[in-house]
């Protein structure tokens, strides 16, 4: 061996000395924070449970994607995801409930989940809105909500359930939740509620949690029961309201398959086999994290984690229901404090709890474009007495209205959340900002056949997450030509005639883009714009468009140095 070669090695070897010194200084000085990267990544907090999280993500770039029809178009998802859960009926004081909407419209929550309990509205018999207490109608607290709500700028989920003891022949005796013996006493209820807010409420959730104890009763759970009174209620609330949207109950997560609990996974396709399908315009979830955070991407039938929604979603898929949305009735995490000594619900930090609530708006706005509003659980009691119950601690504040980190943190995140995902979405889309004189049509029917027309000079500016942006243009007249810029590029010009219809008449405006929040602006130049929609797409093909690139790049310097050590040397 050469002095030369020696010293080659001998450079080479103290380099990578070098190399895995500066490689373990990093880590050590850096570790809290890939710790907590890992941690966000895998919804893990444990390092062992990192590594088998870590490993399930790398075994699922090897598998075909889940069918969950990311890109199929659908109503209601075009609307601010931020909702939360209220219980304003047990507020005595107006100031209070003024207080507390004042609270959540600052921090830019813009649905609230309401309860309006049959027991509550109509309470000794069948059609008596009254309260021989205090001498008073029911509705009183509940249309003060309504207005207040209004007032707020705050869009009401009416939860309709908990029927009285008269519904019942035997009273409580099957619990306090069990259904009516008939079912129209219910329909009549729907119809009461629905008729008097025509106008003012929209959104109706019918039922909650069908699938476990004790929401259906101190008896078994039975989805053909369940799909019978879903049937019921939709047509009496269409009835009273054509407009009216119809929520299905949020199911349950469970692992058990009865007869008390049943899995929701199992329930909902036992709904869409007794024919609910045609029964309710938006599918809604329970999505709790409980024992890990949103960035655990497991998703099996053996889990229940952030990620659950991902398979109620492939059986919407499998039974043709893809053009419809989900919501999440309740989402959260529970910040038990370390004295209990049984966590069911699971255990974080009060720190960890808000970081995890908006890591999960986050990714849900990313990756899930089929999950409209998401309703965390829950803003608040009006008293101090359940302190003592696990639940109590997955609030946003407490009864005095002392603010718990995770507000503060939902509240600085919803200002940063204008931006699109992956997926088809409306062109109503709350994040997108229309400029001069946009017009609005109509080619079909249902929420989904609407579209913007732009004249020349209207102008559209959006950001997005992803690596393939396009324009759905609405069908007939294709004609037309607009400018779009991404960033800081130059614009360049589109022509609108150009489109195929084979590819549903899409104007792709950008492609590979690198990961990361862009910025793009669209102006109509000639003709017109007729926009349905838009298409975000995140795939991997980034990777291959830079990756030959750098693979070529290395390779001529390799050559550069083979050649280089090749070359004769003088003497």
């Amino acid at each position: 061996m050469s002095s030369r070669q020696r010293r080659w090695i001998l450079v080479f070897f103290v380099l990578n000395v070098v190399v895995w010194i500066a490689l373990a200084s990093a880590f050590f000085w850096q570790r809290q924070q890939i710790q907590q990267a890992l941690a966000d990544w895998t919804g893990e907090e444990d390092a062992s449970y990192q590594v088998r999280a870590l490993g399930f993500r790398a075994l699922a770039l090897f598998q075909p994607p889940r069918d969950t029809a990311d890109y199929a178009p659908m109503p209601y998802t075009d609307l601010p995801p931020f909702g939360v859960n209220t219980f304003f009926e047990q507020e005595v004081e107006e100031a209070k409930i003024r207080a507390g909407m004042q609270l959540l419209r600052d921090a830019g929550f813009k649905f609230i989940r309401q309860e309006f309990p049959w027991e509550d509205l109509e309470p000794t018999r069948k059609g008596e809105f009254f309260d021989s207490k205090f001498n008073q109608s029911t509705w009183d607290k509940y249309d003060r909500i309504v207005a207040l709500a209004n007032e707020y700028d705050l869009e009401i989920i009416a939860r309709l359930d908990h029927p009285p003891a008269w519904t019942r022949a035997d009273g409580n005796a099957r619990g306090n939740f069990a259904p009516p013996d008939n079912y129209d006493d219910y329909g009549d209820f729907v119809s009461a509620v629905v008729s008097r807010y025509r106008g003012k409420i929209k959104f109706y959730q019918l039922w909650n949690e069908p699938n476990i104890y004790p929401e259906w009763g101190e008896q078994p759970v039975n989805a053909n029961d369940y799909t019978r009174l879903l049937k019921v209620g939709y047509t009496r609330a269409k009835e009273a309201d054509a407009n009216a949207v119809v929520i299905s109950a949020g199911l349950a997560q469970t692992l058990e398959t009865g007869p008390r609990n049943v899995s929701d996974l199992i329930f909902l396709q036992q709904m869409y086999d007794a024919g609910a399908k045609d029964y309710f315009d938006i599918l809604a979830v329970m999505n709790y994290g409980l024992f890990t955070g949103p960035g655990d991407h497991r998703a099996d039938a053996s889990r229940t984690n952030f990620s659950r929604p991902i398979l109620l979603r492939e059986i919407m898929v499998k039974n043709d229901d893809a053009n419809k949305p989900m919501w999440a009735m309740e989402i959260g995490w529970n910040a038990l404090p370390p004295n209990f000594e049984n966590a069911p619900y699971g255990r974080v930090t009060e720190q960890q709890q808000g970081r995890y609530a908006t890591q999960a708006y986050e990714r849900a706005q990313s990756e899930w474009p089929w999950m409209g509003v998401m309703n965390y659980w829950f803003f608040k009691r009006a008293y101090d007495n359940e302190r003592d119950q696990p639940f109590y601690y997955f609030r946003l504040f407490d009864p005095d209205f002392t603010a718990r980190p995770a507000y503060q943190d939902i509240k600085a995140y919803t200002p940063t959340a204008r931006w699109l995902g992956k997926g088809f979405h409306q062109e109503t889309n709350w994040t997108l900002d229309y400029n001069r004189e946009w017009s609005s049509a109509n080619w079909g029917d249902g929420e989904i056949g609407n579209y913007k027309i732009g004249q020349v000079g209207d102008t559209l500016q959006f950001n997005f997450r992803g690596n393939e942006l396009a324009l759905a243009l609405a069908p007939n007249p294709y004609y037309g030509v607009v400018e779009a810029r991404i960033d800081d590029r130059a614009f360049q010009s589109f022509d609108l005639r150009a489109t195929d219809p084979n590819a549903e008449h899409r104007v792709v405006l950008a492609k590979n883009l690198l990961p990361g929040e862009h910025r793009v602006e669209v102006r109509v130049k000639q003709g017109e714009l007729w926009l349905d929609g838009i298409v975000v797409k995140q795939s991997n093909e980034w990777l291959l468009a830079w990756f030959i690139p750098i693979c070529l790049g290395v390779v001529v310097c390799a050559l550069g140095i083979w050649a280089w050590r090749r070359a004769p040397r003088g003497a």
